[in-house]
């Protein structure tokens, strides 16, 4: 059984380690950043920020600069082996525009590190996975509020990199059981939205996600959509064997009654274990998980996932 233990990029954060900062979706906030590499280096990190980290791309100005620089900026970073670390700043869209630049078998040769953050991210973290083989961080974005605003959500990946993972657990009040049961595997997924998104790239087959615990959430889309891109997922395979699914927040989505309904109709029958609002995503006090990290599931009348 893999546990984080195994994955020499999770190995745990001091102070004195350097860690870079990209930007390969939206454009980070100068004020954000700012105060987001001040939390940094009150940790005892060395912040280096990408060389296009405040760029501005010439025609959207949803994206951090061009897509060869965000790009460039996220490959000069991983294949830097003074870094432990490379924190991408904010989430936004952009990030599923660069995965094409990148050179894997560049990034392969690196020193493994953390790689750290979510949302729009889940393009480099299904990326690392199927590419490099590598676990990541799916935590708070550092340079939003969902960071710095957030008390709990900052404690909690701080904790999540500095300290060792394994028998951590993570629940949260409003967790409940859909479908009961326990399940074990490594966790997979993140934001839906991404995860349809990335869907049938040419030539690039998707792995199999069999004995997988799968991990979804999103922000901002109505309950059709969400309907439409667990349809695709559905439809491309990405459930078939999965040993359960977590559910986290549904963030400005609506009413969540129709979403739990959408869940309970589409996911049910595929008769895993399947637990909703454990506490990750875009919510309050997010919590920060290891993607390719063995975990159990525990749907039950206190549900949680045990970290390994």
């Amino acid at each position: 059984m893999t546990s984080a233990a195994d994955f020499p990029e999770l190995t745990p954060l001091k102070p004195g380690d350097r860690v870079g900062l990209v930007a390969v979706s939206g454009p980070p906030l100068p004020d954000s950043l700012a105060e987001a590499i001040t939390v940094l280096q009150g940790w005892g990190l060395v912040p280096v920020p990408g060389k296009h980290l405040q760029d501005r791309h010439p025609r959207a100005d949803y994206l951090a600069g061009t897509d060869a620089h965000r790009a460039a900026d996220l490959q000069d970073a991983w294949c830097d082996d003074s870094l432990s670390a490379v924190f991408v700043a904010r989430g936004g869209y952009g990030a599923v525009r660069v995965l094409d630049l990148l050179d894997p078998a560049a990034l392969a040769a690196a020193r493994p590190k953390a790689l750290v953050g979510s949302s729009d991210v889940t393009a480099l973290h299904e990326y690392w996975a199927e590419q490099l083989g590598l676990a990541t961080w799916f935590t708070p974005m550092i340079a939003t509020n969902a960071f710095l605003r957030d008390d709990a959500a900052r404690a909690g990946v701080q904790e999540a990199l500095f300290t060792p993972i394994s028998g951590r657990a993570v629940t949260s009040p409003a967790a409940a059981t859909l479908v009961p049961g326990t399940a074990s595997g490594p966790l997979v997924g993140g934001n839906l939205s991404l995860l349809a998104m990335t869907m049938g790239a040419r030539g690039q087959a998707k792995p199999s996600n069999a004995g997988c615990i799968g991990l979804l959430e999103d922000v901002t889309e109505e309950v059709y959509k969400i309907d439409g891109m667990l349809q695709t997922l559905l439809r491309a395979g990405w459930f078939e064997g999965m040993a359960g699914i977590a559910l986290g927040s549904w963030k400005d989505c609506g009413d969540y009654a129709p979403i739990r309904e959408l869940c309970l109709e589409v996911l049910g029958p595929l008769d895993i274990p399947l637990v909703e609002e454990l506490g990750f995503g875009h919510c309050d006090a997010a919590a920060s998980l290891p993607l390719g990290v063995t975990a159990t599931l525990e749907a039950g009348p206190a549900p949680r996932l045990v970290l390994n």
